[in-house]
């Protein structure tokens, strides 16, 4: 942090040296700025992908089923679908602001 000096008594060359300073911190908070917007993009992409497969295994799991499946089958399809339901829950927590 730049200490807040007294403009008025600074001469010109100190002057020029607080405003170099000045704008080198505003630069770096501008790449932190656009990182950290980079990154709160990412993971609002990697949310709406997860919602996205949350939806879709939910669709399968409760939609009217047209075929019929042995029932030993059924019971693994459906014990996938709760693994993945809920490795997605839980990674959308942790993401979860």
């Amino acid at each position: 942090m730049i200490p807040t000096p007294r403009l008025d008594q600074l001469d010109t060359e100190q002057l020029r040296s607080l405003a170099a300073q000045l704008l080198t911190r505003v630069e770096h908070l501008d790449t932190q700025l656009a990182s950290l917007d980079k990154e709160v993009l990412h993971q609002k992409t990697r949310n709406q992908q997860l919602i996205h497969e949350i939806a879709q295994l939910k669709r399968h799991r409760f939609a009217k089923r047209s075929e019929s499946f042995n029932p030993d089958q059924a019971s693994l399809l459906d014990d996938l679908i709760e693994t993945d339901l809920a490795a997605i829950e839980a990674e959308l927590e942790i993401l979860a602001p």
